[in-house]
């Protein structure tokens, strides 16, 4: 796999010769991306081609300002990887590219996973013929671009149950425009909320309690946004706060075939691969910065890489890597056994509980090897110009988002004990 190692160009002592990582294994010690067809290895080179002339030069400073490079996202669509699987690439390609892109800017590939494996998705997955016309093309190929408004600002891992935001039909006649729903509440930790052009909002129906999702025009009366200030991780990412005031929603822009929270589990469930993945892609980046640092920087005369704990450290970091990708491996080669029933139901596949287990076990090692990462660039470690710092703060984010640690773990304890923890 490619290398993306950052900072400084030589961290030696003045007239030093750092040594060279070229020849030496890469952070795939047992080259998982050979499974991938030749076709798909290909396009995964044209991504990292791209990751590095576009993204990895830059990616620091918009960590820093913590600005969003709207500019990149026609060359970013011109990579046509838009929901990969929907294009006929395996899921193995489709969890590299995330884990590729977050070795480069977590941030991107959030941006990324946030549209593509959630409102492109879900568009795929729950929109009708007409919504597909009217939305798919342009969301697919970034003319617009969308979040996915779940998450409130007091229901986070319970928001199934405790979903407080409401939407209420009201009748009208197809004269006058047929009917709409009226949405109100609040909904906070929105990705990519405070400049997309649509959302897919949640909300609880007034009427009778279940499930509603709305595909909803962010520019419409009654909308507040604001952006989250004072991240210590994934910086770029624009996360908001959301508020709905008597929005108006055309009942043709309601997702017919959600009915429950429970309609939304294989997309909330491709949504955990993908963060599990991340927390790969994360480790990966967390070897290449350390690795390049350990046999450039001099210390005592000679490089860090001679001292028997730098490689220890090394060592323990690639083993963390190697096992959390040979997991999601696995978990991507039970995606590629699903099947729709003729009642159009899913069958087969990675469950829930396995799932979870990926993304708890992934992000904890992922959490291990970023500090093994920062102990080795020592006081470097802690300044975004060498990188570590910022991968070492990325991580926090991938170790909460799309189901803590803890509520993860939980998902597949019940699953091995028969008995829940949770409620």
């Amino acid at each position: 796999m490619g290398d993306y190692s950052g900072g400084p160009a030589s961290v030696g002592s003045a007239g030093s010769a750092p040594v060279s990582v070229a020849g030496l294994p890469t952070a795939d010690f047992f080259d998982f991306e050979s499974l991938l067809s030749v076709q798909e290895q290909r396009k995964l080179n044209e991504l990292r081609a791209f990751l590095a002339t576009e993204i990895a030069p830059y990616a620091g400073q918009w960590w820093e300002k913590a600005e969003f490079p709207e500019h990149i996202l026609p060359k970013l669509a011109a990579l046509r990887l838009s929901a990969p699987a929907q294009r006929g690439y395996t899921h193995l390609f489709a969890g590299l590219v995330i884990a590729e892109m977050t070795r480069v800017d977590t941030s991107i590939a959030t941006f990324f996973m946030v549209h593509h494996d959630l409102f492109v998705e879900s568009l795929y997955d729950f929109g009708s013929d007409a919504q597909q016309d009217r939305y798919l093309d342009d969301a697919s190929n970034l003319r617009t671009t969308g979040a996915f408004a779940l998450t409130e600002p007091d229901h986070g891992s319970d928001v199934a149950g405790g979903m407080e935001t409401t939407a209420r039909r009201v009748e009208r006649p197809a004269s006058d425009g047929g009917d709409y729903w009226v949405v109100n509440g609040a909904k906070r930790w929105i990705g990519n909320g405070t400049f997309c052009d649509y959302m897919l909002v949640w909300a609880k129906d007034e009427a009778d309690g279940a499930i509603r999702a709305f595909i909803v025009d962010a520019s419409l009366p009654g909308i507040t946004r604001s952006r989250i200030e004072n991240k210590i991780a994934l910086r770029t990412v624009q996360n908001a706060d959301i508020v709905f005031h008597d929005v108006h929603v055309a009942e043709a822009d309601r997702f017919s075939g959600i009915s429950s929270f429970a309609d939304t589990n294989h997309l909330l469930r491709g949504s955990r691969i993908m963060v599990a993945w991340q927390a790969v892609g994360q480790q990966l980046a967390a070897f290449d910065v350390a690795r390049q640092y350990a046999v450039e920087r001099l210390q005592f005369g000679r490089p860090l890489a001679r001292f028997q704990l730098v490689q220890q450290n090394l060592v323990e970091m690639l083993g963390n890597a190697v096992a959390s990708m040979g997991m999601m491996v696995r978990i991507a080669q039970l995606q590629e056994d699903i099947f729709t029933d003729a009642n159009g139901e899913r069958h087969g596949g990675a469950d829930m509980a396995q799932v979870a287990l990926a993304k708890a076990y992934c992000s904890a090692r992922m959490r291990d090897t970023v500090a093994r990462g920062r102990s080795i660039l020592g006081g470097n470690g802690i300044v975004s110009d060498y990188r570590m710092a910022k991968i070492f703060a990325d991580a926090e984010a991938i170790y909460t988002y799309e189901g803590s640690y803890e509520i993860n773990s939980l998902i597949a304890g019940r699953a091995v004990t028969g008995v829940s923890a949770i409620a």
